[in-house]
């Protein structure tokens, strides 16, 4: 009899799994005969999973629908705020630190600096303070808080229990149960590159497989196959900024030369050139010469790396990170510059550009806690 019970109550949980998904993936409110009609349900059955779902608060009613010539009907849509999840990036010297409601929108947002440290007990309680903090400062209602999703700049084993090697937070081979004890909520611990391409993937109409290729201080990426992140057989899947463009060409902080990190981080604009990324695009656009020369050359070397990564995976390519915003006026160019290197297509249109050019990470990385909530509700 528990058996029946229990089998009778999991086929309820689904069937209003099932009308919350409908209505998450609506474009717009549905009214209960309409998710009747298109789930195949009774209008009973509907009827008892809304008022469930609209007694938790996790549905709302938000207007009524068009008149077909009786009377209206109430239009019902997913409550989007009714839970929360926070991501946050980890640089060296940074927090970004965001919160995002269950439609992955982005509801507030800090950056804020920290001390350099290589403990990463020492780091816990930082972010902790930190946290804590901007939960207050945002008047975030912690009891509907889903969990906290921290990226780290660093190669983790297949567990997410250890950095193996993180140069920026000068981490080897470190465990992550510090850190993670140190957050009072659940925790997620991720790699920065991973947890950006997975916001990319969640934005993208269509949800096959995409190569993530990160722009900013560093080149980085990630492969997400259906969804799921394919991290190779040591962590390093995704490496696309040691990929080789130049053989014995510019020095890398690898140790290589002709790395596609040394050609086409944000550095190359700014630092190396004692400017800001701002000013320098600033300065490309007024025409100054030397500017689009460096700007030629690190678009044949991006476009070198494009197709090498086309070719090895075959799939579309996501360019993100930083460096993502200022390039759609260069778009047509960059996809030029990639099929004239292609053997096997006339145009790269299978390049695009991000959805999120900022705050893709910490996103990402809260997106897993969102969907957690979603698949277990």
């Amino acid at each position: 009899m528990e058996k029946l019970n229990q089998t009778a109550t999991e086929r309820r949980r689904l069937t209003r799994n099932r009308i919350y998904r409908y209505l998450y993936s609506a474009p717009q409110g549905r009214s209960k005969q309409e998710i009747a009609d298109d789930l195949g349900l009774s209008t009973p059955t509907v009827h008892q999973n809304l008022a469930e779902l609209l007694r938790a608060e996790l549905v709302q009613t938000n207007g009524m629908r068009e008149s077909t010539g009786g009377r209206r009907a109430v239009q019902l849509s997913v409550a989007e705020n009714a839970r929360f999840a926070l991501g946050v990036s980890v640089s060296g010297e940074h927090f970004r630190i965001l919160a995002a409601n269950l439609r992955l929108e982005e509801i507030a947002y800090r950056k804020c600096s920290h001390p350099r440290t290589g403990s990463l007990a020492e780091l816990g309680r930082l972010l902790a303070e930190e946290l804590a903090q901007f939960m207050h400062d945002f008047g975030l209602n912690r009891e509907k808080l889903l969990g906290a999703g921290i990226a780290l700049p660093a190669i983790l084993n297949a567990e997410r229990t250890r950095v193996l090697t993180s140069p920026t937070l000068h981490l080897h081979d470190a465990d992550l149960q510090p850190l993670a004890d140190a957050i009072p909520c659940p925790v997620l611990l991720s790699n920065d590159a991973t947890s950006g391409g997975y916001a990319e993937w969640f934005a993208q109409q269509e949800k096959g497989s995409i190569a993530y290729l990160s722009l900013e201080g560093g080149v980085g990426g990630a492969v997400l196959i259906d969804g799921v992140p394919y991290t190779g057989a040591n962590g390093r899947s995704g490496e696309f900024g040691h990929i080789c463009v130049q053989p014995g060409g510019l020095p890398c902080q690898c140790g290589q030369h002709g790395c596609l990190e040394a050609y086409c981080s944000s550095a190359r604009l700014s630092t190396d050139l004692g400017v800001t990324v701002e000013q320098f695009f600033a300065g490309l656009e007024a025409g100054n010469l030397a500017y689009r020369t460096l700007w030629s050359d690190y678009l044949r070397h991006l476009a070198v790396g494009l197709v090498s990564i086309r070719m090895a995976l075959d799939c579309n390519i996501v360019l993100g990170g930083y460096l993502a915003q200022y390039l759609p006026p260069y778009l047509p160019e960059l996809r030029r510059l990639t099929a004239a290197r292609d053997p096997f297509a006339e145009t790269a249109d299978y390049v695009r550009l991000c959805h999120y050019p900022k705050h893709a990470v910490p996103l990402g990385v809260a997106l897993h806690f969102i969907n957690q909530f979603i698949e277990a509700l």
